[in-house]
């Protein structure tokens, strides 16, 4: 069934896609899972450095990106220019605090030792509304990211073009291919 890009002030498609086939999901998957088995060993810095790339790509391309919430969604381009910007922050955010949020912290129990350690777990799986196209998935993507997961993100399928746009801005900015 194919998947259309459609402009809610106008009615019109701008772009038709189809769908995934099971066998690429498939390989999507399999991709995300051998990525994570190097991700997890990856360096805070070496995370917090990517997701500083995709901040610096999302404001460099603010204007392009804020069109294609526009054209896809109909919110207004002062709003998803907005949006642009937040979700630029989002990603700066982990990437200069997940350090310490991830960091052991040491409890004393009455006898013995213990310590809350946060681990990644592995490919995860977000499902995207369209309001946000943006901004929801770096407020998902940007914390798994820095503590160590990969992802596969279905993005709401009226949104396709800023879907695609999200990757591009991730494989431009080094991530690995599965991430």
């Amino acid at each position: 069934m194919p998947i259309y890009s459609t402009n809610p002030a106008t009615n019109k498609v701008d772009k038709i896609y189809e769908e995934m086939p099971d066998t690429e999901v498939d390989e999507a998957i399999a991709k995300s899972v051998e990525t994570f088995a190097d991700w997890k060993n990856t360096s805070y810095a070496e995370r917090a450095s990517l997701l500083h790339k995709v901040a610096g790509l999302l404001r460099e391309n603010k204007k392009e990106l804020a069109r294609l919430i526009t054209l896809e969604m109909g919110k207004l381009v002062s709003q998803a220019e907005g949006e642009i910007k937040l979700s630029a922050e989002i990603f700066d955010y982990y990437a200069n605090h997940g350090e310490a949020f991830l960091s052991d912290t040491i409890l004393h129990p009455v006898h013995g030792q213990a310590l809350v350690r946060h681990s990644p777990i592995g490919v995860l799986l977000g499902v995207q509304p369209w309001n946000f196209p943006f901004y929801q998935v770096a407020r998902f993507a940007a914390p798994n990211i820095m503590v160590g997961n990969t992802m596969l993100i279905k993005h709401a399928s009226i949104v396709p073009q800023c879907a695609i746009a999200i990757e591009h801005l991730f494989l431009e900015a080094g991530a690995p291919i599965g991430l």
